[in-house]
């Protein structure tokens, strides 16, 4: 029918064309989906009317919503499509008429889909191991193909299982990693239009949190105020966030929790016992979410919380001691009794202390109770993070016991203080008696009473032989009563000491003894050594006596001269006999003895070096001779001459942390001592760094220091070196020596001697104690020779060793070292009758 209506269309405009021609411009169309697009119809001729006709044959109106037509001129009609879509296309006609005559002009409209992304959102997110669907819907006509790139790359499904390009033109990833995370490109194309369109897609991969705990389980102590900290550490994609509960309660941060700011540390405050148990850490983000358990084990310190003092008689069955504790874990519970500690399932030889313990309940029970079971005890609950100690006190009622010697010594006219100790409790009342007589009485006058909590004294001023005896000592309490007889005896002198040998010297001799065999009952207060050259008067001399004295030395002899010496022992009765006399003769005038030297710290660099003289060898000494140097350097100090009454040199200007000798030697006529030896070191020089003041140098304090430090130890090194290679000496030198194993002599000992009980003549109430000390001196020689002791060489052996004065420690040093030389005259001045005195 078409084909028809054409033909006799055709053979119409052949018929009129040479009065009507009908153009369309343009003369095809091809239109896009949504696109809008217009056609001229232009009449050559004289035309009346002109219509354009769509592809079903009907007529179009002109101001139609889709499709319309306008007329511009007489000869021109437009006809536009609107957002055309697949029903605008077909063949459009235009059709001229005046009158009988007509002409018309056909276009063929074709509509195609332009390649269009309805769905490719961006970013795309998936879970890690999920098999990711990634989409990218097109539309096109006809239907496009599609290609996807990653990185540039497009992607071979045929190299990699994993991806696939569905029928809808998504991509499958099937088990999706985080490492397939990026941007992803989805390019449509049609062929026969050469259409090409991409659309670019962020590819995200969440990955589910992972999570593990820094500490499975913490361990925290209750009641001490301290804190706990829990913490995990949380990783996934995106930063996953962390939460913590405990019993289903989320935690916050307030009073008792606080929580840092991604959540991974909980701070647990102020733990207590409710505290414990477990704690979840929870790690979630879009992925998901994952939890872990952390313990929190809360230990509780030992606190001792029942131990209450008890009261027992002596003699009782048993008394016992009950100590009760709490803590996590169960604290062992011990008692102790002075240095005595008693544990659990402990029982004592004589099985009259047995400890028994149950569950946090401990006793101590003590069998045939005695008055020494009273005191403290000490109960002492312990576990592993701690320990709790409280003592009580054991009270134990028990009869007087009367304690100490029941012989006292004396004389007539000297007092003497008999003493009743006595131990009870309660206290008890005492009271002395002689003959069935209370004392004192109107008959005894000669005797007082003095009590204290534990001691009752019976002061007796013997007046005659009737005043020794027995005295009688009773004490009683509620618990019972106790009686003691003392014996007043009275006191003889001692018997004569025994000598058993003599050393003599040229000046001196020592007179080794042994003690007398009877003391008469009081303490020897003296020695009397007595001595003459043969034919003469006897010439003596008393002594303190000391404990374990053995050892007297007698002075003033004369050289090479025949002696008798002979002693006697004196205590506060009298002077008892003397010692069968020994006979000894001294040495012939020779060189002195060493000096015995002492340092003694005067502060700064300067130390003031003493001297204690020994045996003069028979002959006076006439000056001392001082040498010193650094141990480092082999040249000494100039000799420093010293008159005889000398006792000490001053040496100042020393240099600083530098080990030094001095040599100090006496000479007499004879010639020269070998010399006493002393060594020591000078302390390290003090640096003084002022403070800083407002407006004063930006360095601080430290920056000064470090600058001096810096400074002088390289000119420290510098000199050391130089003085090393060029003169030998410098500390390097002093290593060396060190090195070689000099060491400087020198010695100082001291022994210090107690005092011992004494009785006195006065009107003192309570025994006197006499206490005396003594620096005792011995002698320091070089040599193998014995040293000839006088006065103040110790009455015990002498060890021969050098010793250091500790003052020494304390000394200092400068540079370029000088001595400063001060003497001390003796006292009393020499004559040469007495020069030889040591």
């Amino acid at each position: 029918m078409l084909q028809i209506r054409d033909l006799i269309w055709g053979l119409l405009f052949i018929g009129c064309a040479a009065a009507i021609q009908v153009q369309i411009t343009p003369t095809q169309g091809e239109i896009s989906v949504g696109e809008s697009k217009f056609f001229l119809c232009e009449v050559v001729g004289d035309v009346k009317d002109i219509d354009w006709y769509d592809p079903r044959g009907e007529k179009i109106l002109p101001n139609s919503p889709d499709i319309s037509v306008s007329r511009s001129d007489e000869a021109t009609l437009t006809l536009t499509i609107y957002h055309a879509d697949v029903d605008s296309a077909g063949i459009y006609k235009c059709v001229a008429k005046n009158g009988d005559k007509e002409a018309q002009a056909t276009v063929q409209v074709k509509i195609f889909q332009k390649i269009t992304f309805r769905n490719a959102p961006t970013p795309q997110e998936f879970n890690e191991g999920d098999d990711a669907d990634i989409v990218c819907d097109v539309v096109s006509s006809p239907p496009a193909a599609i290609i996807w790139k990653y990185k540039g790359a497009t992607i071979q499904v045929s190299k990699d299982v994993r991806f696939k390009i569905l029928s809808n033109g998504h991509l499958l990833i099937r088990g999706i990693k985080k490492t397939d995370e990026g941007m992803y490109n989805c390019e449509a194309r049609v062929t026969a239009r050469g259409e090409i369109d991409f659309r670019m897609m962020k590819v995200i991969v969440n990955v589910l949190p992972t999570i593990r705990a820094r500490q499975s389980e913490v361990n925290a102590t209750a009641d001490v105020g301290s804190s706990a900290l829990l913490a995990c550490d949380a990783d996934g994609f995106p930063e996953p966030t962390v939460t913590w509960a405990h019993n289903n309660v989320v935690l916050e941060t307030g009073d008792k929790y606080s929580l840092n700011g991604d959540g991974s540390e909980l701070e647990i405050r102020d733990v207590k016992k409710v505290d414990e148990g477990d704690y979840t850490c929870i790690a979630k983000n879009k992925a998901g979410e994952k939890s872990e358990e952390v313990s929190l084990n809360v230990f509780v310190q030992p606190k001792i919380t029942f131990l209450i003092n008890q009261t027992a008689s002596e003699f009782e069955e048993q008394v016992t001691l009950t100590c009760e504790a709490s803590g996590d874990p169960t604290p062992a519970i011990s008692w102790s009794f002075g240095q005595r500690v008693f544990t659990e399932g402990e029982q004592s030889l004589d099985k009259n202390v047995v400890v028994r313990s149950h569950a946090r309940v401990s006793s101590l029970t003590l069998k045939n109770v005695q008055f020494t079971y009273a005191g403290q005890y000490l109960c002492t609950a312990s576990n592993s993070i701690g320990q709790d100690n409280r003592h009580m006190y054991l009270e134990v009622r028990y009869a007087p016991k009367i304690l100490g010697s029941v012989t006292v010594y004396t004389w007539e006219g000297n007092p003497a203080n008999i003493s009743c100790e006595v131990d009870a409790h309660p206290g008890a009342e005492v009271v002395w008696f002689r003959d069935g007589l209370q004392l004192p009485n109107a008959n005894t006058t000669n005797m007082k009473v003095y009590n204290t909590p534990t001691i009752s004294y019976l002061e007796i001023t013997p007046d005659s032989q009737n005043d020794f005896g027995s005295y009688n000592c009773t004490a009683t309490n509620v618990m019972g009563a106790e009686s003691k007889e003392f014996i007043l005896i009275q006191a003889e002198v001692p018997s004569s000491p025994e000598i058993q040998q003599v050393e003599p010297f040229s000046s001196t001799a020592v007179v080794e003894f042994e003690e007398p065999v009877s003391m008469g009952g009081v303490p020897i207060i003296k020695y009397r050594v007595e001595w003459r050259s043969l034919g003469q008067e006897w010439s003596g001399r008393e002594y303190d006596a000391e404990d374990d004295m053995t050892r007297i030395t007698i002075v003033d002899l004369k050289p090479e001269t025949t002696y008798e010496v002979k002693m006697s022992a004196i205590n506060g009765k009298g002077e008892g006999e003397s010692s069968t006399a020994s006979t000894f003769k001294t040495q012939p005038v020779r060189e002195p003895s060493a000096p015995k030297l002492e340092a003694k710290a005067q502060g700064g660099n300067s130390l003031k070096v003493t001297w204690i003289k020994q045996d003069d060898g028979g002959s006076p000494i006439k000056h001392y001779l001082v040498r010193y140097k650094a141990t480092h350097v082999s040249d000494w100090k100039p000799e420093i001459r010293l008159p005889h009454g000398s006792e000490y040199v001053l040496l100042s200007s020393l240099d600083w942390n530098t080990e030094y000798e001095v040599r100090v030697v006496a000479e007499n006529q004879q010639g020269k001592s070998k010399p006493g030896t002393l060594s020591f070191r000078t302390a390290v020089e003090p640096t003084t760094i002022p403070d800083a003041v407002d407006g004063g140098s930006g360095l601080g304090t430290g920056a000064i220091v470090g600058i001096l430090i810096v400074v002088f130890f390289l000119l420290l090194v510098g000199v050391d070196v130089t003085c090393y290679f060029l003169n030998k000496c410098g500390l390097l030198m002093c290593i060396a020596v060190n090195f070689c194993g000099k060491a400087g002599p020198g010695a100082k000992s001291k022994d210090i001697e107690e005092g011992k009980a004494a009785f006195t003549k006065d009107e003192s109430k309570e025994p006197i104690v006499e206490v005396r000390t003594e620096e005792e001196n011995t002698p320091n020689q070089e040599g193998g020779g014995p040293t000839e002791p006088n006065e103040t060489t110790p009455l015990t052996e002498p060890d021969g060793k050098t010793v250091k004065d500790d003052n020494t420690k304390g000394e200092t040093e400068v540079k370029n070292a000088t001595a400063e030389v001060k003497t001390v005259p003796n006292e009393a001045p020499q004559t040469n009758g007495n020069e030889s005195k040591a």
